[in-house]
């Protein structure tokens, strides 16, 4: 079978989940299928990859009309595939049109959904509404839509009313746990200005609003004084939030409590080392269908304190592997002390945090393995022909 992987995001550049989840999903599919991704930007090295720039006339547009003219030089190319299998609004217009043109089967997965993000308004302006049609015309067509969680298949189902729910299928998020896995992180820590003695904090994610950075970082100021915030946040999605997040960071640090923010994103060998040196990973997001970077933390042995929206639960399993705060939008405050509580508590009992880790890196390898998806992946794909 001839396999067209589409995604914006593809090594090295990578920022997101859904940049993780193409990379691990390209890897296991070429172990049984042939195997082509076609990705944004720059030509890579890797022998799976074609990459495709936007058009140079459209240099000064909306960054949205930069994707589409990608999608069309996408679209072009995949002539032949058996099926094209799209990641995100970037790439699932190009999904979409080769379907059209070809009549190949269209697989694409809904790592979230444009309507529940409204907050991207701030980032691509006009071409927000841009964004949600693509998305809109490519979920209603497709011959099938993976949802990485039960929850984000319920969120497919009461947006687009349209989409036939035997179409929709759950297929989870995946974990390599022999690369993501307990490791010495002392000396990173240590080479970050960080004391490996005193309890860590870690979140790891994109600076929007998305990611609920704002709140972990209101948290902050309750966490005990003894706490060490280590914040892996980097690609802003305006430079207003960037602002607000080094205004807050500032004003922590003023306040006496330690806080380093690595702004540049974490090369892999450093984040396995964070991750498992850290004494909690912290996921504040006010909506997360999955959240991968939750399993990469158990994997290495983290406990997790995570908010309990989207996918989360089905990942995070409350009392065992972490602790989960519940998320009300219209009280912020109440979520942010759940927050610093659920993260006091365990940076105060190192053992129970230590417990929960050992028990989240059981639960990823026993149920959240590449091998598993792909093969869930590959069996959807050859229903459809």
């Amino acid at each position: 079978m001839r396999v067209g992987l589409l995604s914006r995001e593809y090594p090295p550049d990578v920022y997101g989940g859904a940049g993780v989840h193409v990379e691990y999903l390209a890897r296991e599919l070429a172990r049984r299928a042939e195997v082509t991704v076609h990705c944004f930007g720059r030509a890579r090295t890797d022998p799976l990859a074609h990459a495709y720039p936007s058009w140079d006339a459209l240099d000064d547009a909306n960054s949205t009309l930069r994707v589409l003219s990608t999608d069309l030089l996408i679209a072009a190319d995949v002539a032949g595939v058996d099926v094209v299998h799209s990641h995100t609004w970037y790439a699932n217009l190009a999904g979409h049109l080769a379907k059209l043109l070809y009549g190949t089967p269209h697989v694409m997965t809904s790592h979230s959904l444009e309507p529940l993000r409204p907050w991207k308004a701030e980032q691509l302006g006009g071409g927000y509404a841009v964004s949600c049609w693509a998305e809109r015309v490519a979920v209603e067509a497709a011959d099938a839509v993976v949802a990485v969680s039960k929850g984000m298949r319920h969120d497919v189902l009461t947006t687009y009313s349209r989409v036939d729910p035997a179409r929709v299928h759950v297929i989870h998020n995946g974990i390599d746990t022999e690369e993501f896995r307990p490791v010495d992180g002392a000396d990173a820590l240590r080479r970050r200005g960080l004391d490996p003695d005193r309890p860590v904090v870690l979140f790891v994610g994109r600076m929007a609003r998305q990611k609920g950075i704002r709140h972990l970082l209101h948290a902050a100021r309750a966490f005990d004084r003894d706490a060490q915030l280590l914040l892996c946040a980097s690609s802003p999605d305006t430079p207003e939030i960037r602002s607000d997040v080094a205004e807050a960071v500032a004003q922590l640090q003023r306040d006496g409590h330690s806080v380093v923010w690595l702004e540049e994103i974490t090369p892999r060998d450093e984040l396995l080392a964070f991750l498992s040196a850290a004494t909690v990973f912290v996921c504040p997001s006010v909506y997360e269908p999955m959240g991968i970077v939750n399993l990469e933390a158990m994997a290495c042995e983290t406990a997790v304190v995570a908010s309990a929206v989207g996918g989360i639960p089905e990942v995070v399993s409350d009392g065992e592997t972490g602790l989960l705060v519940p998320y009300d939008a219209t009280s912020p405050a109440s979520f942010e002390r759940g927050l610093a509580d659920a993260v006091n508590a365990l940076t105060r009992d190192t053992a129970r945090a230590d417990a929960m880790g050992r028990a989240g890196r059981r639960r990823a390898v026993g149920e959240f393995s590449w091998p598993t998806v792909a093969e869930q992946t590959l069996a959807l794909y050859h229903s459809l022909r």
